[in-house]
C-alpha cells in the first residue's frame, strides 16, 4: 500500500468554498423542490417552516447585536438585518425605510433560494411558510407583541418579487396577525444610497467566500433533520437522500470546473472529495491504496451544533458525494467504513 497524503492545505481555499456553496445551495433547493413533488406541499411548508423557524431563533438576535441594529427601532431593525445579512450571504435585496414603525424589504428576481427554473416548483404556501417561520416571529423574540409582518407580493406568484414590510402597530397582535398579506400594496423605490452599509466591505475574496459557504451550509445544517423529524426516517431519510443523490450528479460538472478539475479514477475522486470536506472546516485526510483510496476525518462541521441526531441524516446527507461519484465514474463504488455516529473513531470512506 502506498501512501499520498496530501500536504495541509493553504489558510483559505476559495475554490473550495465556492464549490461547498454552489452543492449545499443546490440542495436545499432540490431537496424542496423533492419534498413538494414528492411529498405534498403541506408536508413541504412544515418542513421549510421548521428550517426557518429554527434558523430563526438561532441566528436572528446574536445577528442583530452583530449588524450593530439592536439598539434601533424594531420595525427597522428587522428590515436592516434582512437587508444586511442576506446581502452578506450573496442574495440581492432591498430595503426602503417609512417611518420608525414601518420599514420595507424586498427580494427581486432572481431568487436567490430558488435559482434558475426552480421556482416553477415552489407552490406558494411553501413560500408563505418561509415568512411563518422567520418573519413572523421576530416581534416574538423581540419581546415586542405589537410588531409583525405585511407580505405585499411573492415571486413564486408571479409578482416581481418577495416584499413585504414591518409595522409596529399601536396594540398587540394575535398570534395569526403576526403575519398578514395586503397583495395591494406595493414596496416604494429602492434607493441604494439612503441603505444602511456594512463597515469594511471591502472583504477579501477568501472571507467573503467563506461567509457565502456558511450562509448556504446553515440551511441544510437545519432542513435535513427537519425533513426526517417531520416525514419521520423512512420518508424523510429516502427523500432527502433520493434528492441528495441527484443533486450530487447534477452539481459535479460544475463543482469539478471550480476547483480546477478532478483528476480521472478513485484517487482523483477522492483527493477532490478531500479537499471539499478541508473547505467545509473538517479535517479530512486522504490515502491512495493500490487501485483505490481512502478519506478518514474526526469531525462534522456540517452537523456540530445538531444534537442526537437520526442515523438518517448522515445516510441522506452521504448521497451527496454517492451521486457526485456516479457522476465522476459510474462504475467506482463508494463505501462508508467508519462511522462516529455508531462508535468509530472516525467518519471513513473507501472509493475503488
Amino acid at each position: 500500500m502506498t501512501s499520498a497524503g496530501l500536504a495541509a492545505r493553504p489558510a483559505a481555499d476559495a475554490a473550495a468554498y465556492r464549490a461547498v456553496e454552489h452543492i449545499y445551495h443546490s440542495y436545499l433547493t432540490g431537496l424542496i423542490l423533492m419534498l413538494a413533488s414528492r411529498a405534498g406541499a403541506p408536508r413541504a411548508a412544515e418542513v421549510v417552516f421548521r428550517t426557518f423557524r429554527r434558523q430563526q431563533l438561532a441566528r436572528f438576535l446574536p445577528g442583530l447585536k452583530k449588524l450593530g441594529l439592536d439598539q434601533l427601532p424594531h420595525a427597522v431593525a428587522c428590515a436592516q438585518y434582512h437587508y444586511l445579512s442576506n446581502q452578506v450571504g450573496g442574495v440581492k435585496v432591498e430595503y426602503v425605510y417609512e417611518s420608525d414603525t414601518k420599514a420595507w424589504v424586498r427580494y427581486p428576481p432572481p431568487r436567490w433560494i430558488w435559482s434558475g427554473t426552480a421556482i416553477c416548483g415552489i407552490p406558494s404556501e411553501v413560500s408563505r411558510a418561509m415568512l411563518r417561520g422567520w418573519h413572523a416571529n421576530n416581534g416574538v423574540v423581540l419581546g415586542n407583541p405589537r410588531l409583525g409582518f405585511v407580505c405585499t407580493g411573492q415571486t413564486v406568484d408571479g409578482q416581481p418579487g418577495l416584499e413585504g414590510y414591518y409595522k409596529e402597530w399601536d396594540r398587540d397582535l394575535a398570534p395569526e396577525e403576526r403575519l398578514q398579506f395586503s397583495p395591494g400594496e406595493r414596496c416604494p423605490p429602492f434607493r441604494a444610497d439612503l441603505a444602511p452599509r456594512l463597515p469594511g466591505n471591502t472583504w477579501p475574496e477568501d472571507r467573503l467566500q467563506k461567509v457565502l459557504r456558511n450562509y448556504a451550509m446553515e440551511y441544510v445544517t437545519s432542513i435535513v433533520p427537519e425533513t426526517i423529524r417531520v416525514l419521520g426516517p423512512e420518508e424523510g431519510g429516502h427523500l432527502a437522500g433520493a434528492a441528495a443523490r441527484l443533486v450530487g450528479m447534477h452539481t459535479f460538472d460544475e463543482v469539478a470546473r471550480l476547483l480546477g478539475g478532478v483528476d480521472s479514477g478513485a484517487a482523483g475522486f477522492a483527493k477532490a472529495f478531500a479537499r471539499l470536506a478541508r473547505g467545509q472546516d473538517d479535517d479530512a485526510e486522504f490515502q491512495v491504496e493500490g487501485l483505490g483510496a481512502s478519506v478518514r476525518q474526526t469531525s462534522w462541521r456540517l452537523m456540530a451544533e445538531r444534537e442526537a441526531l437520526s442515523p438518517r441524516v448522515f445516510d441522506a446527507w452521504n448521497e451527496l458525494w454517492v451521486g457526485a461519484a456516479l457522476a465522476h465514474d459510474r462504475f467506482m463504488r463508494v463505501e462508508v467504513t467508519e462511522r462516529r455516529d455508531r462508535g468509530d473513531a472516525h467518519w471513513s470512506w473507501k472509493f475503488g
